[in-house]
């Protein structure tokens, strides 16, 4: 096994490394970046480059969450689920990761630098999307269009449900993660399980994905256009970022499918893939550059400003480039010389101790 800096080089470049998998992850981060720190629009126009930034707002995110369902696909098997005790012990270290995923959550949370925090909701995901992860890709793809479907309508009646307004309202909200509502992103997890299930090594796949999600975006945005006159339809039927909507679950949906299948097809290409290394890096440990953001801005915001929780004032320090340049640097160089981002080592390093790997029945018939 290769060793130091080749064997650094060949994890991250290597054919057990999807590249495209790894850019979509990092185009991921840098949209959620982009959206915590710059001003975007509040809406859209091709002619218009100043409202360009409105395609981070909330697509960033959803993109990040379908990217955990392609990542809990190929932990469980990739195009053939794993069985037996090898799907158990997958199971179980998932939700160990869960539960530390929804810890540093929280206490990102607790610096309280003003964004909504995906983490929480993310760990809540993991958890539901594990009794699918038996299922093949059709089953799989096919769950995602139902539950997206129905819960965009029944969501904005849990929007209304007394638990948000009681008195630890906003605490349960922001340890659920609500802002990102798991009854309805469950789709998001799902559509990545499904494409993951589907092989996304092949070409096939990816350019089933990048033709099947333009169409599903090109919809989703066109039809949204034309508001009803229920209010209750108008929370239901659109695609505002962060609606829930119907159309925001299909069109964004779809968005966060073709860019996942355009990134796959780019990396195909060396030289491509060669110089989209930095965001390769990054995406190779997305936790470790979302938290470390995060952590940064805290630090920064506090010192500067004395305030975590002044947005304004931490945007007028323009941190945007800093950070992101900072970022893609830091996860470079550390993918390079040191390997595994260390979130992402911690977590994998505790899942295994905790679910340690179940001897195959080979190994108990012949000691």
């Amino acid at each position: 096994m290769a060793s130091g800096l080749a064997g650094r080089w060949l994890r991250l470049n290597g054919p057990a490394r999807i590249g495209g998998v790894d850019l979509a992850r990092g185009l991921a981060v840098i949209g959620m970046f982009a959206a915590h720190l710059l001003v975007t629009a509040d809406h859209w126009d091709w002619s218009d480059p100043s409202t360009w930034l409105f395609i981070v707002d909330g697509r960033s995110s959803i993109l990040f969450a379908t990217l955990a369902g392609v990542s809990v696909g190929l932990v469980t098997g990739g195009a053939v689920p794993l069985t037996g005790d090898r799907m158990r012990t997958a199971r179980g270290r998932l939700a160990v990761r869960a539960g530390m995923l929804w810890l540093v959550g929280i206490l990102l949370i607790l610096t309280g630098v003003p964004v909504y925090v995906i983490l929480p909701a993310y760990a809540l995901l993991f958890l539901l999307v594990l009794p699918f992860t038996a299922l093949t890709a059709s089953a799989v793809l096919w769950a995602a269009a139902g539950i997206g479907a129905v819960m965009a309508f029944v969501q904005p009646l849990l929007n209304e449900l007394p638990l948000w307004h009681g008195p630890f309202g906003e605490e349960i909200s922001a340890a659920l993660g609500w802002n990102y509502p798991f009854p309805v992103w469950i789709a998001f997890v799902l559509a990545g399980l499904g494409i993951a299930r589907a092989d996304v090594r092949r070409l096939r796949t990816q350019l089933w994905m990048l033709g099947a999600g333009s169409v599903l975006a090109v919809v989703g945005y066109t039809v949204s256009t034309a508001p009803p006159e229920s209010l209750y339809l108008q929370y239901v039927l659109t695609a505002e970022p962060h609606s829930s909507g119907l159309f925001e679950v299909f069109g964004t949906g779809g968005f966060a499918i073709g860019v996942i299948g355009a990134c796959l097809l780019l990396c195909r290409l060396d030289a491509i893939r060669m110089l989209v290394l930095p965001l390769r890096a990054v995406g190779a440990m997305p936790l470790t550059a979302y938290t470390a953001q995060l952590l940064i801005w805290a630090v920064v915001a506090l010192a500067t400003i004395g305030d975590t929780g002044d947005l304004l004032a931490f945007r007028a320090l323009e941190p945007f480039w800093p950070l992101t340049i900072g970022t893609v640097i830091g996860c470079t160089a550390w993918a390079l010389l040191i390997g595994r981002g260390p979130l992402e080592w911690l977590l994998d390093r505790t899942a295994k101790i905790v679910v340690p790997a179940r001897p195959r029945m080979v190994d108990r018939l012949n000691p």
